[in-house]
């Protein structure tokens, strides 16, 4: 496969859990130091080394993959800023806001997406998620103290922001919370073993690997159609 491919399409696989079927899935291998997915910085290395909960300030441009209290303030007008947030495939995530000081008159947003943006594709496709895309956006300004809490459908979620007025911003609590059966996933590791089963429901979930990898699927059943049992077996190297 041409490297400039690999790279775009950073190994999406997309499986339809069809019937009444399981789905499970996949090992994935490292290919090698290509170039890694941009966000995935030495900062969220170590991130993911930390086990405890902690506070520390929120940057404009900021990714997080532990549970913690987390506080941006600006310093100056910040109109262009987004966090994301990760956790492991088994996991949802939990958005409780603390405390917030913008001015939404004035043209200051916090936003939360349910799923990732990036160069304008969402993730989970509107396709895969279960929600409708106006219903994954949930704007603090319009909803307020109604929407103090807000939990992801996957292991992913974002929010974008923007405030003028030094001095302003707000607080936020993460959390992770069980999923029992995981639909959509992004895995945040280049290599391992992840198992995803969808019991009797009608469902599209993807899997996504956001860098160069080779990927085995060691066993795909897709239920079974007039007492016939289906079951796939495949190969995909990058």
């Amino acid at each position: 496969m041409a490297s400039a491919f690999r790279l775009q399409c950073h190994c999406i696989l997309i499986f339809l859990a069809a019937l009444k079927g399981e789905t499970r899935y996949l090992e994935a291998r490292g290919a090698g130091e290509d170039e890694p997915f941009l966000l995935l910085s030495a900062d969220l290395k170590r991130e993911l080394a930390g086990r405890q909960l902690y506070r520390r300030a929120l940057r404009c441009i900021d990714m997080l993959s532990v549970e913690g209290q987390f506080t941006f303030t600006a310093e100056q007008p910040q109109l262009h800023c987004a966090a994301f947030f990760i956790g492991d495939p088994e996991e949802l995530i939990t958005i409780d806001y603390d405390f917030v000081n913008i001015d939404c008159q004035g043209g200051d947003f916090l936003k939360v997406f349910d799923g990732w943006i990036l160069k304008g594709e969402k993730f989970p496709s509107s396709l895969d998620h279960p929600l409708p895309t106006s219903e994954r956006y949930i704007d603090f300004c319009e909803s307020g103290n109604i929407r103090r809490s807000i939990r992801s459908s996957q292991n992913v979620a974002m929010i974008f922001f923007r405030v003028h007025e030094p001095g302003n911003g707000f607080t936020f609590t993460i959390k992770k919370n069980a999923n029992l059966f995981p639909c959509n996933v992004i895995s945040q590791t280049p290599a391992g073993r992840f198992t995803m089963v969808i019991p009797h429901q009608h469902r599209n979930c993807s899997f996504s690997i956001i860098y160069p990898v080779v990927i085995k699927i060691s066993d795909l059943i897709l239920g079974h159609v007039n007492s016939l049992h289906l079951k796939v077996s495949c190969l995909f190297v990058s």
